[in-house]
């Protein structure tokens, strides 16, 4: 799928009503409203009737990243308020996961607010009560450039990730100009969230309810559960009139090998749960495309990768296999991988084909994701939505969008 234009962000605005924005969730998470997008028409649901919409043998795949409770504040004795964004984990280890399981100091690479009152070798001191255990949690600010931060506690022994549980709030975006209340520890993470690292909520499976999910697998659905820790970038505004130098930040993924068998085997619709999911799996395509140019390439998917390559790409099945293979030689059973890849019309999805949705921004990078998924279709149903009044972003209502649905249901 050869670059061979640069959309331009004043394409992909539209006007958002500032009482159109839902700045807090409803009390049951099934009834947000679900518009239904299929080839030229559109209908209006409740999220519960969700399971009716999906055509048997599909395969959901879920993002089952877990928010952390990323904000962390120290209050110093002359009054001063010093907050801690923690964006991305340097040591014991890169990786998400590991250093939120870390019992011992660990570094991360933190956004800082009211740096300037931070002095250098200044320790700042909060405590912290975790059972009926109290701590001592200290931060040192190891690289005031990097804005690294050295975080250690006393005794030791307890996970870095109980600790950010007790202490953290909530890091909601900022467009729903509010601070965290004690219910959104709850409400903004979904109910299958397991896996520690998210800064922000893969919001599509806010709607999801036990039921719900009960009733898809009744339907013979096959549900999947796969890891993107979704980073702060996902609110970074598009500030460049030439969206491609709009910077798009690295975000950790993780697959099983019952993702890549199950989506070997199947023959039915592909649905993204989320933008996160759909960018993972699109993903785990080019991770196979550069295996098959190169047996022990990198799972890193740059920004700009799939626009750089030309013709004879593989098909699915091809790409798949060759991840599976992957697999199986290095004697792994999960592979972990990093992606940035930025969707914009003019892209060719290769592996999804169904995408459930919030309502986004304007002028923002999932809006551009919507529209090219929608080949362009994203403003008569934007539109729609805003003449039936449904609620947007975060904590709104939802979509179910279809790209080049498959509508056999012997399959």
């Amino acid at each position: 799928m050869p670059l061979d234009h640069s959309p331009k962000l004043q394409d992909y605005f539209y006007d958002l009503p500032e009482e159109f924005i839902a700045k807090f969730p409803l009390e049951k998470r099934d009834a947000s409203r679900l518009l239904h997008f299929e080839e030229n028409s559109l209908s209006h649901h409740q999220f519960s009737a969700l399971p009716s919409l999906l055509p048997p043998n599909s395969h959901l795949f879920f993002n089952d990243t877990k928010v952390i409770p990323a904000r962390i504040f120290f209050k110093k004795a002359t009054g001063a308020l010093i907050e801690l964004f923690l964006l991305d984990p340097v040591r014991p280890s890169i990786q998400i996961q590991q250093c939120m399981e870390s019992t011992g100091p660990v570094l991360w690479h933190c956004l800082i607010g009211n740096l300037k009152k931070w002095k250098q070798d200044e320790v700042l001191i909060t405590e912290i009560s975790v059972g009926n255990q109290d701590y001592r949690l200290e931060a040192i600010l190891a690289d005031r450039d990097k804005k690294y931060v050295q975080l250690s506690w006393s005794p030791g022994g307890l996970p870095f990730a109980s600790l950010v549980e007790a202490c953290g709030e909530v890091p909601l975006p900022p467009y729903l100009k509010r601070r965290a209340l004690p219910s959104d520890k709850t409400r903004y993470q979904t109910i299958y969230s397991r896996m520690d690292g998210a800064v922000a909520a893969p919001t599509a499976g806010l709607h999801f309810t036990d039921k719900t999910i009960g009733e898809i697998r009744e339907k013979g659905i096959l549900i999947n559960y796969l890891t993107l820790h979704v980073g702060a970038g996902t609110f970074q505004p598009v500030k460049h009139g030439n969206v491609l130098d709009h910077p798009m930040h690295r975000e950790q993924m993780i697959f099983t090998r019952e993702n890549i068998e199950n989506l070997l085997s199947a023959s039915g619709n592909i649905v993204a749960v989320g933008t996160t999911s759909m960018r993972s799996l699109e993903s785990l395509y080019w991770f196979g495309v550069k295996l098959l140019k190169n047996e022990s390439a990198e799972f890193f998917i740059d920004k700009l990768y799939p626009y750089q390559q030309q013709t004879h790409l593989p098909d699915r099945h091809q790409s798949v296999e060759a991840v599976l293979k992957y697999l199986d030689k290095s004697g792994m059973n999960q592979l972990s991988g990093a992606t940035e890849i930025f969707i914009f019309p003019g892209y060719d999805f290769k592996i999804c084909n169904g995408l459930i949705t919030n309502f986004h921004q304007p002028g923002s990078t999932l809006m551009l994701l919507v529209a090219a998924f929608t080949k362009n279709r994203w403003r008569q149903i934007y539109q729609e939505a805003i003449n039936e009044k449904y609620r947007f972003l975060s904590y709104g209502d939802s979509s179910l969008l279809w790209y080049d649905k498959i509508n056999n249901p012997s399959l």
